[in-house]
């Protein structure tokens, strides 16, 4: 995710990123147990809407109404559904709500059917089999492609192979994620490898 306690900083990342591709979509988020800074987040917002690209905000309903943001990316949570329930009551029908079902197939069906305007896959950080993570990930991706309509993503790339795996599953979308402390670099080396391995399906989270 975009850690937007710097907006200086984060939007040279995204500006570098968004130059290399178009991405659908852009999830700015907080460092790890701290909240996100609205001043921090705005130029970020406003700098993603001036290239007409959906600006998300992770997790907090409230800041992406009041920024005027595009909607807001759920990650997972034991409560997804009622936390879904109550972005959409806060942003309304116009603006996106999209989450991360976890590893739960009922969770994902239950957003599809709620309305979820995308239903994501991940892996959280503290899960430690990160290899049997990845194929539940690209299994559930497979599954959710095949039978439904609701765009599906891929959160919690560690390489350009997985985005290449998730999109040969069926990905309409992945996420690329910028760290904080990523050099220009390698953020130059992890978008062109990814946008390689998925040619258009990649979005900065």
């Amino acid at each position: 995710m975009v850690e937007a306690n710097s907006a200086p900083a984060a939007g040279a990342r995204i500006e570098m990123a968004i130059q290399l591709l178009t991405p659908a979509s852009l999830v700015v988020a907080a460092p790890a147990g701290r909240a996100l800074d609205a001043a921090a987040a705005r130029p970020i917002v406003e700098l993603a809407q001036e290239k007409g690209i959906a600006a998300l905000i992770q997790s907090e309903p409230e800041l992406a109404r009041s920024l005027e943001a595009d909607g807001v990316h759920l990650p997972w949570r034991k409560d997804v559904i009622s936390a879904y329930a109550a972005a959409r009551e806060i942003l309304g029908p116009g603006r996106i709500v999209g989450a991360d079902a976890g590893r739960s197939r009922h969770d994902a069906m239950t957003l599809g059917e709620q309305g979820a305007d995308y239903v994501a896959f991940g892996i959280p950080a503290h899960v430690g089999d990160r290899e049997a993570a990845r194929a539940r990930r690209r299994e559930l991706v497979a599954w959710w492609a095949e039978i439904f309509e609701v765009p599906v993503v891929g959160f919690d790339l560690e390489s350009p192979e997985e985005a290449a795996e998730l999109a040969a599953a069926g990905a309409d979308f992945v996420a690329v994620t910028l760290a904080d402390a990523m050099p220009a670099g390698e953020i130059e080396s992890w978008v062109k490898a990814v946008e390689a391995a998925t040619p258009g399906l990649a979005t900065v989270a």
